[in-house]
């Protein structure tokens, strides 16, 4: 019988806080997941900033902020992705994330 992988999906969800991203590292151990995954990228890379925000993205965020300023405050620094992974490493699950750029994916 084959093995399930089973994958916790971080995304942005730490909100651009070190210590909430390490703390969702330690949920997924306690979920018993293979592996967690996040997301790396620079905003203003991917986003207009005269995009607007998705509908239920204007009813949880300020009214006058833009999706650009809404998704630079979503983002870690690369030295903490590199802190987060050997995190990762030494509790034994599996860390990765999807590259929203190619200086992102470089880095990675």
């Amino acid at each position: 019988m084959k093995k399930v992988f089973i994958i916790a999906e971080a995304g942005v969800n730490h909100n651009g806080s070190y210590n909430l991203a390490i703390q969702m590292v330690d949920k997924a151990l306690e979920a018993g997941v293979d592996a967690i995954k996040f997301q790396t990228g620079i905003p203003e890379k991917n986003v207009s900033k005269f995009a607007q925000k998705a509908e239920y993205q204007k009813k949880h965020t300020p009214i006058k902020e833009s999706q650009l300023e809404m998704l630079n405050k979503l983002v870690l620094k690369n030295t903490d992705f590199i802190r987060i992974k050997k995190y990762c490493k030494k509790k034994g699950i599996i860390f990765f994330s999807s590259a929203f750029d190619f200086e992102s994916l470089e880095f990675l």
